[in-house]
């Protein structure tokens, strides 16, 4: 599912990775810090790049409860769960506190955040029931909560940064 309130930054952020290798100055928007790019390989896009890309494809998709799917909606660990699987061909666990459980992830501390790196907040009062992707430059894509869509926000905006609980980088063999 395509849609066209990303596709300028998807434009972009395409063009980045496959104009260059290596990564310059940040630009003003910000775009380089969205895609990783692996820079012993000219050309390639990282794993991260490629979860971020599909993830962006779902940006203003319905949060559901429980959903699993780009055609009804989807839920944060749904959402996650989903984007993985399409990009990368790992299947998470269905719920965000088994997500940040997973023995197939790595642990990975704040400072230290790729694109495509799961992230991880205490929203219901309990650490990791909420789960989002990294995007780069303290940004990550989440489905946030029922009334809303998929969407970007700062990992620095107050409410975020307090409830912030840890992060996870998956290992593609």
């Amino acid at each position: 599912m395509f849609r066209p309130q990303v596709a300028g930054l998807i434009v972009v952020a395409l063009a980045t990775i496959q104009g260059c290798a290596t990564k310059g100055p940040p630009s003003p928007g910000g775009v380089d810090g969205l895609i990783g790019v692996d820079t012993a390989t000219p050309g390639t896009r990282s794993q991260g790049a490629d979860v971020v890309m599909t993830a962006l494809q779902y940006i203003d998709l319905p949060y559901r409860a429980g959903g699993l799917g780009q055609d009804d909606g989807f839920d944060c660990s749904g959402f996650t769960r989903h984007v993985y699987a399409q990009s990368t061909g790992i299947m998470l666990p269905r719920q965000a506190d088994d997500q940040a459980q997973s023995a197939g992830l790595q642990e990975v501390r704040r400072q230290h955040l790729r694109p495509g790196d799961l992230v991880f907040f205490n929203t219901l009062r309990r650490t990791y029931s909420h789960v989002g992707i990294y995007v780069g430059d303290d940004r990550f894509i989440h489905a946030p909560r029922t009334g809303a869509q998929v969407r970007i926000e700062s990992m620095r905006t107050p409410y975020w940064a307090r409830r912030f609980t840890g992060a996870r980088r998956a290992q593609v063999p």
